[in-house]
């Protein structure tokens, strides 16, 4: 009562609420790759995540396509053959500018970019690895995705990387790995998810892998000309065998052989139009250099959908069943037999979530599983993703009581909190149980969870129990046949 020596009337308010917990955000993914250019406010962003919101910002800031060059083998066999078995260098088939297209277009929205480099080299493993540990310091990004793994040289290369964001992820917990099978557009037989398996090897319930890769639209007709023929001189020869007589398509097939990457866009459009117009191999040999570049891993498009379902319906809600947008077929048409070994995997238990074409509903993700399906608290994505949510925000409202008294009153304050934030979750069907009773408890006080040592130490526990709602992913219904009544 110190304070009051003067005579007169003083107002005191009390809070008549504790704090309340902040639910964190749960989709706000970071995307490690390599970039056109990484400069904003002529400040280089090389090595640094930086936070964007629209693709029309990431063209803004990291540019645009990389350019691709494909070769078409000159040995006598059918075009198809000639651009998948020739294709081009894989160390350059740097995929996140599409990624983000894939992002975006299936519902994403806020994300983070950690450019490694620009195109002008080749996708390194160690970039791609050193580059996890810059992400420590940021508290936002939940996922974290690297699309350019899959270009790497070998499946254990990729892997390397692969286990290094699950170590991160552990290491956070506060993030979530989406992987991508290497080689996924092989069919099962062919072992991609088998060479997948063997090399994953740590925290498996921080991450969930997707398989088959998308034969997607991302890339339009528009977008590829003859620049994207690294041998024009061979597309050269295919065009004058089916024109041999004629002077005109003779001279600009040769226009189109003496065009380089730095002739003017309006030259090359009138060159590729006139091409594309009176030459039908022409049109059939960039048809299927479309098709390669879109040919995407899945990875992004999850990352979308992750965003979409968690906006619409929480993060407790399974991300599955949801239909893929900007996909033409899946690389491998699934069978039921061919996802039972991918869904549950007897050996390892490191379950793979399928994405299949079902007629009339469409390209859905069928599976909600972690890689560590065998396990019976993290073998779903969402329960995974739903506790690391609400761990996350009760931390972090938890830092306005560190170094307050060890005292009933702060245990009482923290209690009355949790459950506030807890009952909400539980309203919005984030928890099972009938009642906040049956889906939730929170424990704190003395000969509870601390000794008399602990208080003397400093060191304040909290226990928190809570039932997660889980997925119906196999539902069972039972028909039998009734006598029938008179």
């Amino acid at each position: 009562m110190s304070q009051y020596k003067t005579p007169g009337i003083y107002l005191v308010e009390k809070n008549a609420f504790p704090n309340s917990v902040v639910e964190v955000a749960t989709a706000i993914p970071v995307f490690i790759g390599y970039t056109e250019k990484a400069e904003y406010k002529l400040q280089d962003l090389t090595n640094k995540p930086f936070r964007i919101t629209s693709f029309a910002e990431f063209n803004k800031i990291f540019g645009g396509a990389p350019n691709i060059k494909f070769n078409i083998a000159d040995d006598g066999k059918s075009l198809t053959d000639s651009i998948t078995n020739a294709g081009t260098d894989k160390s350059k088939r740097f995929r996140l500018y599409y990624s983000m297209r894939m992002f975006f277009q299936n519902g994403g929205s806020t994300c983070y970019i950690l450019s490694v480099g620009d195109y002008s080299g080749s996708i390194e493993e160690k970039k791609l690895t050193d580059a996890i540990a810059l992400l420590e310091k940021e508290q936002e990004p939940t996922l974290v995705l690297i699309p350019d793994a899959v270009s790497l040289d070998k499946v254990n290369a990729c892997a390397n990387v692969q286990n290094a964001v699950l170590d991160h992820c552990k290491k956070m917990q506060n993030r979530f790995a989406i992987l991508d099978v290497y080689d996924g557009f092989k069919e099962i037989a062919q072992d991609p998810v088998k060479d997948f398996r063997e090399t994953i090897t740590n925290n498996l319930d921080y991450g969930a892998a997707y398989y088959p890769w998308l034969n997607t639209s991302v890339v339009t007709a528009d977008e590829v000309t003859f620049q994207a023929i690294a041998n024009k001189e061979t597309l050269q020869k295919l065009i004058n065998a089916d024109f041999s007589g004629s002077d005109t398509i003779k001279g600009l097939a040769s226009d189109m052989v003496a065009c380089t990457d730095e002739t003017s866009e309006t030259s090359i459009k009138s060159i590729h139009n006139s091409l594309k117009t009176a030459v039908p191999k022409y049109s059939e040999v960039l048809e299927l250099v479309r098709k390669e570049l879109n040919l995407m891993a899945p990875s992004a498009a999850i990352a979308g959908i992750y965003a979409a379902v968690d906006n619409a319906s929480g993060v407790w809600k399974a991300p599955a069943n949801v239909g893929v947008n900007g996909v033409v077929t899946p690389a491998v048409n699934l069978t039921d037999y061919e996802q039972e070994d991918l869904n549950i995997d007897i050996k390892a238990g490191k379950s793979v979530n399928a994405i299949r074409s079902f007629v009339g509903s469409g390209i859905k993700v069928w599976g909600a599983r972690t890689l560590d399906g065998n396990s019976q608290d993290w073998c779903y994505v969402n329960v995974r993703r739903t506790l690391i949510m609400i761990e996350e925000s009760l931390r972090q409202a938890s830092k306005a009581y560190v170094f307050e008294p060890n005292t009933l009153n702060t245990w009482v304050t923290m209690k009355s909190m949790f459950n506030n934030f807890l009952t909400n979750i539980w309203k919005r069907g984030g928890l099972a149980g009938a009642s906040p009773e049956e889906s939730f408890e929170v424990y704190v006080g003395l000969n509870e969870t601390m000794t008399a040592d602990d208080i003397l130490n400093g060191i304040l526990r909290i226990t928190v129990k809570v039932a997660v709602a889980r997925p119906a992913e196999f539902i069972e219904i039972t028909f039998q046949q009734q006598q029938q009544k008179s």
